[in-house]
């Protein structure tokens, strides 16, 4: 794994752009509790900057990821993202760290991503999800919202997250839905029905918390024996495994340390065997 390439994960189209597989989640470039600048501006800053340098066009955001603050990070290091697509989700509101309030009253989802617009600098986003369906909102409403941003151009491409089948196909009657953003990873398999479903309907889906190994990886476990055979870190491996799982799976693993970036982006080029792959398919 000499080569830290993203490009090595392969490639999906998110409606008529292409991104190279591996992506970049842009939540842990904040702040403790996901809440105000980080603790270390300049290791933020480098994390983002190295990006496009190993390959990452693909990054996802949110306006509530400080709030605020991951997108103008993103902006101050990388604009005018040449060659980058820029994702980020609206829906959530926050009173303060780890604090997270579904808010998706149409005012305010189409409100939130004309700020958004305008912190990232560009003309249209690229990706725009609704980062919760709020209970208290009538679904139709908050999708309906969504239809008027892409109406109006504001968005491109529209995607949803942690929803479940009937949701993305209740969606699917007002707008297209480009991606689905669900937890899943080696010990959390909740979601594969969504997993499924966006596969056979070419949806990109956006895995959360892929790093996540458990007891798989402890001294001994499965994960850390795969990893010493490859000469590998458990976080590779269930990166591997992720890319190897579907051609619709996109991770984006986060972190505001380069070096921590790169030992990720290796995972492109980490080949898992087939009978190393079953093996984590059982566990």
């Amino acid at each position: 794994m000499s080569t830290i390439d993203a490009g090595l994960s392969g490639q999906f189209k998110i409606g008529d752009l292409t991104v190279n597989r591996l992506g970049f989640g842009a939540m842990r470039i904040t702040g403790k509790g996901i809440w105000g600048p980080p603790a270390d501006r300049a290791a933020a800053l480098a994390t983002l900057r190295r990006l496009p340098e190993i390959g990452v066009d693909f990054i996802d955001t949110a306006d509530s990821y400080g709030p605020d603050v991951s997108e103008e990070l993103i902006r101050e290091a990388l604009h005018p993202y040449k060659g980058l697509l820029i994702a980020t989700k609206g829906g959530l509101t926050r009173g303060g760290p780890d604090q997270w309030t579904p808010n998706g009253r149409p005012d305010y989802l189409i409100g939130q991503a004309r700020k958004s617009l305008a912190k990232l600098g560009v003309e249209r986003i690229d990706l725009w999800q609704l980062h919760r369906i709020d209970p208290k909102v009538p679904r139709d409403e908050q999708f309906g919202a969504v239809r008027r941003l892409i109406d109006d151009g504001i968005i491109a491409h529209a995607g949803l997250s942690e929803v479940s089948v009937a949701e993305i196909e209740a969606a699917r009657q007002v707008f297209p839905v480009a991606t689905v953003q669900n937890r899943y990873n080696l010990t959390d398999r909740a979601s594969q029905d969504v997993l499924t479903y966006c596969e056979a309907n070419g949806i990109g889906f956006i895995p959360w918390f892929p790093l996540a190994a458990g007891k798989l990886a402890r001294p001994g476990g499965l994960v850390d024996r795969i990893a010493g055979a490859h000469g590998a870190t458990a976080g590779q491996v269930a990166l591997a495994w992720l890319l190897a799982r579907s051609p619709v799976m996109l991770p984006i693993p986060g972190t505001s340390s380069v070096a921590h970036l790169e030992e990720n982006v290796a995972a492109a080029g980490l080949a898992l065997t087939a009978s190393e792959i079953a093996e984590l398919d059982a566990a």
